[in-house]
């Protein structure tokens, strides 16, 4: 079923023009689509898959290798495809332990499996009506909305508008299952950096996530609620970050004089265009002079440990730490912790009983976070506007 927006632009799902924020009527799907970002698995494969997420910005391989690097110091492959199929399984485990009869096809934005192809194999096996998990948390253009537009580029390359339709689960920043993990491994990192002797106003929490264009994140989230200069992106990370560091405090009396700060990472664009500051690595150097002996790094914004959080983190910001002299931790991303695994099944529940918002789950005073997206929610203006799909209202 497709429906059109007023301006005649067919939307692949026909919740995008119901209207509320929040879909409260059951709703039976056939599948889950969990849709990843891809990577290269291979030294071949990794100018291939460069080109494919920069496609339409005419940037030169000589300039994509300069990127390269990091995945050629791992042998080519990116650990995010692995970690995929890791999660898939764990998906159809915990969907099969409900008693929910749904298959999980698993597709790509930018490498194999793509998603034309879980669509085709999902439409071939008559499953029709999905239900989609995008393998990021927050709001920003690249984050939500571009999912849901190659959810409608792929319905339209495929020839399946009208055949299938693809709704997604809302952004899930601060329920639960994805929280949880984060709240953990801070507490255990802190109560590490505290059993070593460090003073607690001496540690520093570094929440960091990947940056983003400053014009992208002033657009993120709905056009009619002020979230600030970073928009919803920034707003949503820095409302989880509390709700962690309240967790911790709440552990371990002494920790609420642990500083934290948002910070961000895997900047790559142009010098003359603003991104998100301040850069992990460039607030690692300036601890030592406030005071700081211990820095616990937080990947806020990821959640699998792929190649931003192994190269940006593991690599650059830890070594970042030892040049500054600090005691250094990361703690964990949720990857396949039971927690999160659950956490997102409980979203595809939510809409198969139609759940109202009132007891979707949530951490922070931003959720639950919408179903349906409001007008130009995450549009990303330079870009031009695309047809979505799942939930873009009109």
């Amino acid at each position: 079923m497709t429906a059109d927006a007023p301006d005649g632009v067919p939307f692949a799902s026909a919740e995008a023009v119901t209207g509320p924020a929040w879909v409260e009527v059951p709703t039976a799907y056939d599948g889950i689509l969990l849709a990843g970002f891809g990577g290269p698995e291979g030294q071949d494969d990794v100018i291939p898959f460069l080109r494919n997420v920069t496609r339409g910005r005419g940037i030169p391989d000589e300039r994509l290798e300069e990127v390269a690097h990091h995945y050629r110091h791992f042998g080519g492959v990116s650990p995010i495809n692995a970690q995929n199929r890791a999660l898939k399984a764990a998906l159809e485990a915990e969907l099969e332990r409900r008693q929910l009869a749904l298959p999980v096809y698993w597709g790509n934005r930018n490498w194999g499996p793509y998603l034309e192809d879980a669509v085709t194999e999902a439409a071939a096996a008559g499953d029709r009506t999905l239900l989609a998990i995008a393998t990021s948390a927050y709001s920003s253009f690249s984050s939500c909305r571009q999912y849901r537009e190659d959810f409608a580029r792929v319905l339209t390359d495929t020839d399946l508008v009208g055949t299938v339709t693809i709704d997604k689960v809302r952004q899930f920043f601060d329920h639960p299952g994805f929280v949880a993990p984060f709240a953990r491994g801070v507490r255990d990192a802190v109560a590490a950096m505290l059993a070593d002797g460090h003073a607690p106003e001496a540690i520093t929490v570094l929440f960091s996530t990947h940056s983003i264009p400053v014009a992208d994140a002033q657009r993120s989230g709905p056009r009619d609620i002020d979230f600030g200069p970073g928009g919803a992106y920034a707003a949503q990370h820095e409302a989880v970050a509390s709700y962690v560091m309240s967790e911790v405090a709440e552990a371990h009396p002494a920790a609420t004089a642990v500083p934290w700060e948002l910070v961000y990472q895997s900047r790559s664009g142009p010098p003359s265009q603003p991104w998100l500051e301040p850069d992990v690595c460039d607030v690692i150097d300036e601890l030592p002079a406030r005071g700081a002996t211990a820095v616990v790094i937080v990947p806020l914004g990821f959640v699998s440990d792929h190649m931003e959080v192994l190269w940006d983190l593991d690599t650059e910001a830890m070594d970042a730490a030892a040049e500054a002299g600090l005691a250094a931790t990361r703690t964990p991303t949720p990857g396949i912790d039971p927690e999160y695994v659950s956490g997102l099944v409980d979203l595809v529940e939510e809409r198969l009983h139609g759940d109202a918002p009132g007891i979707r789950p949530h951490r922070t005073d931003l959720g639950p976070w919408f179903d349906v997206c409001r007008p130009a929610c995450c549009e990303n203006v330079r870009a031009g506007f695309k047809p979505a799909a799942a939930g873009i209202a009109p």
